[in-house]
């Protein structure tokens, strides 16, 4: 699903960082994984590599074996659009625009029908256990409540690759721990590939794989027994 092959990134200003040296990694359709290491291992920068949203000094990231590297923007765009869902940390939610509207906005910036996006949004912030905040800004919420807006939005076209970066650094314990635990019932439901940045060791081990990076290298890659659930959805696929 996911794949890269000696990935490295370089930034050059008044001196040539690099953000990510040689990266190899596969993962696989489903997986839930988390990505760790201390500020400045690399771990944003893999991620951003992994979503498009930048692009590899040298090296290839693919995506169902198709290399982003070598796309133009516009298909690159569109890959964002049909296969990955973003949950940041800051939740950036538009303020003006009620749950409904920020879960729609990317339906409709696609051009489904104003009832198909209304019903769609619906559905998902049902999902996310927010059926009755539909009408709410997001000054009106919690910030947990903001963050599941936020992830019924990343959700929008069911993406099978979900990226979430820091999605409980913003939140108190209490929060942070519902979030995660919305984010694994997601995955077991759906069956999206999950790739969470965090800082937080609870969340990183409750995936069944971690990375840990340092000075922009992989230094180990942890895999756990899957949950009896999660056996069960990989017996089924």
């Amino acid at each position: 699903m996911i794949q890269l092959d000696q990935a490295t990134k370089r930034f050059e200003s008044k001196s040539r960082v690099t953000a990510l040296d040689g990266v190899s990694l596969t993962i696989s359709r489903g997986e839930m994984v988390s990505i760790v290491g201390p500020s400045g291992s690399g771990k944003s920068t893999l991620l951003n590599l992994v979503g498009g949203l930048d692009r590899p000094t040298s090296g290839s990231v693919r995506i169902d074996g198709e290399s982003l590297a070598e796309l133009s923007d516009d298909a690159l765009t569109r890959v964002r659009r049909d296969k990955i869902g973003f949950i940041f940390q800051f939740f950036n939610l538009l303020p003006t625009l009620t749950s409904l509207e920020n879960v729609g906005l990317p339906l409709h910036l696609r051009g489904w029908p104003r009832k198909k996006v209304a019903e769609r949004a619906r559905e998902l912030l049902t999902m996310v256990r927010l059926g009755d905040r539909l009408t709410h800004l997001p000054e009106e919420l919690s910030g947990g409540q903001r963050q599941r807006v936020a992830i019924a939005r990343a959700l929008s076209i069911y993406p099978p690759i979900l990226l979430a970066d820091e999605p409980t650094g913003n939140l108190d314990t209490h929060s942070g721990e519902e979030i995660l635990e919305l984010i694994r019932d997601l995955h077991s439901r759906l069956g999206s590939t999950v790739v969470i940045v965090t800082h937080d060791m609870n969340v990183a081990q409750s995936c069944e794989r971690t990375i840990v990076l340092r000075d922009g290298r992989i230094v180990e890659d942890i895999r756990r027994r899957p949950s009896a659930a999660e056996g069960a959805r990989i017996a089924r696929s």
